[in-house]
């Protein structure tokens, strides 16, 4: 039996102007976290369109310059490494979706959240959808957009610390990434908040 796909909705609410957000990154052990706000118009369709885990890396490309050209309005923000540290990721992924909405060349009437907790936006209501990537279009635009603008950042730096090999792992703590760390220790750009190593691989100060 072949489960039917159920198609994502472009709206919370018909006639209002939501915008939604989502962010990548917050499972890094290294770079920014990252963020878009997404507001879509009520014309917008798409078939391939989907939470941007489930799309692969070519997928997505393709779909950004589409989103770019179609939305009515689209914010990324970004949050330091350092921020990171400072504030914790939890507030980090917050505020970061603070400013990519602030980015916003228009101001949205409702922010759809990816997820079951955000900080109160000034004077923008706001609902927290749980999996929200795969249930919103605006949602799921704002997980491309996110993704993919970590990504490029993260190839990026690569170039200047290729042991990490961040091309291929975006930051994430893969087995290769965390031997490197154990290597050649931590870079700028770690969060030296997170456990950097599993216990087996203890880094030597």
């Amino acid at each position: 039996m072949i489960e039917e796909t159920k198609a994502l909705q472009l709206f919370l609410k018909e006639g209002r102007i939501e915008a939604g957000c989502d962010e990548a990154g917050r499972g890094c052990l290294a770079g920014p976290v990252y963020a878009a706000a997404v507001i879509l118009p009520a014309t917008f369709e798409s078939e391939l369109l989907n939470d941007s885990k489930k799309l692969s890396e070519k997928q997505r490309y393709l779909l950004r310059p589409i989103i770019e050209e179609q939305a009515v309005a689209f914010g990324v923000g970004v949050v330091t490494n350092q921020e990171v540290d400072e504030i914790n990721v939890l507030n980090a992924s917050f505020l970061a979706m603070h400013r990519a909405v602030a980015n916003l060349r228009i101001k949205p009437e409702h922010l759809l959240i990816d997820g079951n907790r955000f900080t109160i936006y000034p004077e923008i209501t706001h609902d927290c959808i749980i999996k929200g990537d795969g249930k919103f279009l605006p949602i799921a635009a704002a997980s491309v957009l996110a993704k993919t603008y970590r990504d490029d950042y993260m190839n990026q730096i690569h170039q200047d610390f290729p042991h990490y090999q961040w091309a291929k792992n975006k930051g994430y703590p893969t087995k290769v990434h965390r031997e490197a760390i154990r290597e050649h220790g931590p870079s700028s750009h770690h969060r030296l908040s997170f456990r950097l190593l599993n216990e087996q691989l203890r880094l030597e100060l």
